[in-house]
Formats: C-alpha cells, sequence, structure tokens
C-alpha cells in the first residue's frame, strides 16, 4: 500500500544515495536557514558558512572558510565547545551595528567530537521591532489616558438627592446592582436621572477604573450608528476614514457602555446588539474576524419596551438579555418632599454659579410642591435656574421670577389656592399612598414603611385612619 506523496520520498531517496547529491541537498537546506551557520572540524578550521552567516557578520567565504577559527576569528569560543563537549547558549556579539546571538554547539558521531556548529540569531532587526513596540506601547498609553479623561464617569450615589421611599428603593436596587456583572436596564420616564444612576452604578462597580462610554441612541442618524458602535474597516463604505476606525464598544472594553434611549435601535442593530450581549465579541464593518471585549452594558428608556416586544417593535431576545437586571427610577410628582430637597440644591448650585445669594421666598416652594412636573427633575432644574437669572441682586425670589408659562393657572392647576396645611396633608396622602401600593399593607410592610417615613408604627396607623375616613366623606 502506497500514501500519498510515496512517489516524492522515493525521488528524494534516489538523490540522497548519492554523496554528490546529498551533500548539494544539505548545502541547500542550510543555506535556506534564516540564522547564520558556521561549522568547523575537530582542529577547528572552518568547513562550511551559509550565505545568512555572511550577512549578519559580513565575513565572507573565502576569508574564513580553510583557515583556523581562533585566527579569523579572534575570541571566538566554539574552540571551548569543541575542546570541553559542553555547548554554549545565548552568547551576545556585536560587529559594527549589527548585534547578535550565538548558540554553540559539539559535533558527536559515535562518541567522539568532530566538530563545532555555531547558530548566529541576528536581534538588531528583533531590537527595532522592540522599540517600535515600545512607541506603540507609550502611544497606546497616552490614547488610554485621553479615553479615561474622556469617558470618565462623573457621579457617585453621593450625587443622588432623594430621601422618599420610591426614591430610596430604587437607589438600594442600583446598588445591589453595582456588585454584580450582569447587563443592567434602566427604566423611567424622561428627566428622571436615568444616566446619573448609570454613571453611580459604574462607579460603584469592580468596572470604575475602566472607561464609560455613553451613546444616546436617538441622537444619531440610523445609518451612522452601527458604525458608530461598531467601527469599521478602511474603504468599508463611501467615505470611510483612511485607516478606518474604532468602535465604542471596543473603546468601552475593560469598562462599561451605556446605550440611553434604546428603544430608537432599528431590529437590525438590535439583531448585531444580541450577538454583543451573547458573546462579548464585534466585528467592525467590513471586517470579516472578530474581536473579543470585555464590557457591561446598560441601557435606559422612557418607553414601555415590553409593549413595543409585543407589538414587534423591539426585539425580544434583546429585551429580555437587557433586563437581567432593572432599575426602575419614580417620576418627580411620586417622590413627595424630594422636591424641596432637590429645589434647595438647584438654588444653591446657581447661586455658587452667579456668585449672587438670594433669599427664596416659601410661596414658591408651595408653587414647586404642587406642580405635576411632567418633566421631572431635569423640568425644576431649568425652572430654577430660570428664577435664578431673572431675580435682581438683594431681592427676593418669588413666583413673579419663575417661567411665564409655568405660572398660568390652567386645568393642571399649576398655582396652589389651598393652604401650605392643606398642601403637607395631601403630600402626606399621596407619599403613604404610593408606599402602601409599592411594599404592601401587611403589618411588616408598614413597619418598613414606617421606619423609612421616619415616624412610629402608631403615628402611620393614626395617618391611614384619618386618610381612610377623608375617603369615606
Amino acid at each position: 500500500m502506497s500514501y500519498k506523496g510515496q512517489d516524492n520520498v522515493d525521488d528524494l531517496k534516489n538523490v540522497l544515495s548519492s554523496p554528490e547529491s546529498a551533500e548539494k541537498w544539505y548545502i541547500q537546506i542550510l543555506n535556506s536557514i534564516n540564522n547564520g551557520i558556521l561549522v568547523t572540524d575537530e582542529q577547528l578550521v572552518v568547513r562550511y558558512i551559509n550565505s545568512e552567516y555572511t550577512r549578519i557578520t559580513n565575513v565572507k567565504e573565502d576569508e574564513i572558510i580553510g583557515f583556523h577559527l581562533l585566527k579569523v576569528r579572534p575570541g571566538a569560543l566554539l574552540p571551548q565547545v569543541v575542546t570541553t563537549g559542553k555547548p554554549l547558549l545565548g552568547q551576545y556579539r556585536r560587529e559594527g551595528e549589527v548585534e547578535y546571538i550565538v548558540d554553540m554547539a559539539p559535533i558527536i558521531v559515535e562518541g567522539n567530537i568532530v566538530g563545532g556548529v555555531s547558530v548566529v540569531k541576528d536581534i538588531t532587526e528583533v531590537r527595532r521591532l522592540s522599540e517600535e513596540v515600545k512607541k506603540i506601547a507609550k502611544k497606546t498609553g497616552r490614547l488610554k489616558t485621553m479615553v479615561d479623561r474622556i469617558y470618565k464617569a462623573k457621579y457617585t450615589f453621593d450625587d443622588i438627592i432623594g430621601n422618599s421611599i420610591p426614591m430610596n428603593e430604587a437607589i438600594r436596587v442600583a446598588k445591589r446592582a453595582a456588585q454584580g456583572e450582569a447587563d443592567i436596564l434602566i427604566t423611567g420616564e424622561s428627566g428622571t436621572g436615568k444616566e446619573l444612576f448609570a454613571q453611580a452604578i459604574h462607579n460603584a462597580s469592580n468596572r470604575q477604573m475602566g472607561p464609560f462610554v455613553a451613546l444616546n441612541c436617538a441622537a444619531i442618524a440610523p445609518s451612522l450608528i452601527e458604525s458608530e458602535l461598531f467601527g469599521y474597516e478602511e474603504g468599508a463604505f463611501t467615505g470611510a476614514k483612511k485607516g478606518g476606525r474604532i468602535g465604542l464598544f471596543e473603546i468601552a472594553s475593560g469598562g462599561t457602555i451605556f446605550l440611553d434611549e434604546i428603544a430608537e435601535l432599528s431590529l437590525e442593530v438590535q439583531a448585531k446588539l444580541l450577538r454583543v450581549l451573547q458573546e462579548r465579541s464585534i466585528r467592525r464593518i467590513g471586517e470579516t474576524s472578530e474581536v473579543s471585549i470585555d464590557i457591561r452594558v446598560m441601557a435606559a428608556t422612557n418607553k414601555d419596551l415590553y409593549r413595543m416586544v409585543q407589538e414587534g417593535k423591539f426585539r425580544a431576545d434583546v429585551y429580555y438579555r437587557l433586563n437581567v437586571l432593572n432599575v426602575h427610577l419614580p417620576p418627580l410628582k411620586e417622590r413627595g418632599f424630594d422636591i424641596t430637597l432637590l429645589a434647595n440644591n438647584f438654588f444653591q448650585f446657581y447661586f455658587r454659579k452667579i456668585g449672587k445669594s438670594f433669599e427664596v421666598d416659601k410661596k414658591v416652594m408651595e408653587v414647586l410642591l404642587q406642580y405635576s412636573w411632567s418633566g421631572n427633575v431635569r423640568e425644576l432644574r431649568n425652572v430654577i435656574e430660570y428664577a435664578v437669572n431673572m431675580c435682581d441682586e438683594n431681592d427676593i425670589i418669588t413666583i413673579l421670577h419663575l417661567p411665564k408659562w409655568f405660572k398660568i393657572d390652567d386645568e393642571r392647576q399649576r398655582i396652589p389656592t389651598s393652604s401650605l396645611a392643606e398642601m403637607v396633608q395631601d403630600f402626606e396622602r399621596r407619599t403613604i399612598k404610593n408606599a402602601i401600593q409599592h411594599y404592601g399593607s401587611s403589618v411588616e410592610a408598614k413597619q418598613r414603611i414606617a421606619k423609612e417615613l421616619g415616624i412610629s408604627v402608631a403615628t402611620l396607623y393614626n395617618k391611614i385612619k384619618i386618610l381612610e375616613t377623608q375617603n369615606r366623606e
């Protein structure tokens, strides 16, 4: 039975059967080796060098072959090897600008030393490549520093203002989520602070030293968002940048990527996002191979993704991969006196910013507490910034300094007509009602609600009784 290549093997045997042919064959092999080769006999007379040896050492055949090695190469260590029979490895030598390493070994036939061989390895190119690698590493280090500076999460949980029951619950869930590696979906109305929470989670996680890369999916044209996220190779499409471009997923590797308004992604991009969520690898546009990435994905939306899944507007598999951990942020109207805390904080912030300080009329707070805040915290901040800028120096901020549209006494009842005591009672009623809806009405739930509100269980029961009486009336 023959096997593939048998004819070639037979031809080779025929060639090697002739001493002259065999010698040519072996010399050809030695000449094709990338390293320099020098061979001496037992008398240390040089019998052979290959062309690579000449290139590295600049010693030509007629200058060394047939001569005693020490006569041509004073200081050579191969004689020591031939005498002792012990190899020498990694010996450094230099010829002009060329640096190389020499490995030396005795040639032993039937137990007798019959010569020696030196294998010369050129390290000049290796050193040059090493310097190039150092330069690239230095450049990469500078780029990493730049990335860390640009893509950095600024906010922590200490920056989140609020002490209401719904807000404390959102913070508790977010802090727990920060300790893991699972992907996170942050939900809530527009203006509730979803990116603030995303940054706080990142800074409380094991990825806090890595980049925090945020992208508003609604702010990028659908035709560009894929290249923004995945990057592209040079020539991938008309107008592609020379040298290609790295995508945000790769930039975020080692850290967190935050995809705000995730509902705006097209179904096509969602399909590619699914692979990122499952495999943690991406493929640049125009590239055939994939790149592994080490990221945590956080996404946010103010829309009902579950309903969008049912309507076929959002992929179910992407939804369930993202919704491993859900952090829901309550609207401002459900946060009770958090409005006062936030308003005071914003007033102080803008006072410092303009270098002035004003008194705030208590009626302003009454109006702020009564308002419905459809734009949530963002709207509250804008209203306060407007009021501070409209107030003259040494003046008092009143409801006259609030935006005109804010003061319209329309069907939304933006200007309260009730007393402060009635407004406080109204907020107590809403706060307790929201807490019972959230925690339940069991004894244990009411104990927790009382603790969250900073009141005794007896006081809570009294307030609930009063509220029930008012509802019957």
